[in-house]
Parts: C-alpha cells; structure tokens; sequence
C-alpha cells in the first residue's frame, strides 16, 4: 500500500511533467494548455450529463423498493472521472474519459468488489428468507438491478413459530432491534 501511494503522489506527477514536455514539444505551448482547459470543460460537462442520468436512474430504483447498488457504482466512478479531468494532465485526462464509459465503470465496480469481498474486507448481505450474514443466494451478483432476488413482498413461505431462549445461547435481535454486537452501535 505505501508503494502504490509513492506512486500515485509521485510518480503520476512525475509522468505527466513528462508528457506535457513531449506534447509542449511537439505542438506547441498555446495547443498543449488548450487541450487541457479543453478536456476540463469536456469532463464538467460529461460528468452533469452522466451524473444526473445517473441520480434519476437511483432515485427509480429506490421508488420500486430496490437497492441502487449498480447507481451507487457508477456515481462513485463518475466522482472520479471528473476529479481526474480537472486534475491537470494528459494521462489523468486519459484515465478520466475512460471512466465515462458505463461498461469499463461497471467492469472495474465488479473487479474491486470481487477482491474486496475475496479479502473479507466487504460483505453483501441480502434481504429475505434465509438470509442473514454469510449467507447469499444462489448466483447472487451485487451488480444487477434486482441485488436481492425479487421484488418487495414477494419472499418465500410464512413460517409461524415460537422463539424459546436457552441459557448460555447468544440472543439475536429481532426485527427492528439493534444488534448489540454491531461495530456502528454507540
């Protein structure tokens, strides 16, 4: 981790110095600082465009009782994109349209959560019968429309039963209680 830092607080500056010296150059100064005041322009704009595209289609899902994980995704990436355009280089300019582009977003969204989720270090915990910590359904992808499986109200079979606590058994919250062992309680 202190490597990659190195290398992004250093290294990236260091990088496209170099290239706005080879582009300065080739082209010329005057062209060199218009292509950047350009692409800056370019990502405010995109980044409007995209961003409220992005908060109608979370603000629907949400509507329909839905989790707006692949919006979140998406928001987060565009966040990115416009820092990096109005950060001052051809290479974070690069970078930054790139993340414009809904299908790469969505491909590095997955690839993270995958190797965050593989490192123990998120989990995704759906809703309904038989969920619960650990526990996910079958072929469960956090980044479709529908993360939990179905539509609200429509989980499995009502089961009627009796809770009979024992001692020496850890006492689960029901419904609506807090969770006494959660790390967010105060």
């Amino acid at each position: 981790m202190p490597l990659l830092l190195f290398l992004l607080f250093v290294g990236v500056p260091i990088a496209e110095i170099a290239v706005f010296i080879e582009a300065g150059s080739a082209i010329g100064v005057v062209p060199t600082l218009a292509i950047v005041i350009a692409t800056a322009f370019a990502g405010t704009w995109l980044l409007r465009a995209q961003g409220l595209a992005t908060f109608a289609k979370a603000q629907a899902s949400m509507n329909e009782g839905q989790l707006p994980v692949e919006q979140m995704v998406h928001g987060l990436f565009l966040a990115v994109a416009g820092i990096l355009l109005l950060t001052p280089g051809f290479i974070t300019d690069t970078v930054g349209l790139l993340l414009f582009v809904p299908g790469i977003r969505l491909a590095l969204g997955k690839k993270i959560l995958h190797a965050l989720m593989a490192r123990g270090q998120v989990h995704v915990y759906g809703a309904g019968p038989g969920m619960g910590p650990g526990r996910q359904p079958p072929g469960h992808d956090p980044f479709t429309h529908d993360p939990f499986g179905g539509k609200p109200g429509r989980g499995g079979p009502i089961i009627e039963g009796e809770v009979i606590e024992e001692e020496g058994e850890e006492r689960r919250p029901g419904k609506g209680e807090p969770n006494p062992n959660s790390p967010w309680r105060t």
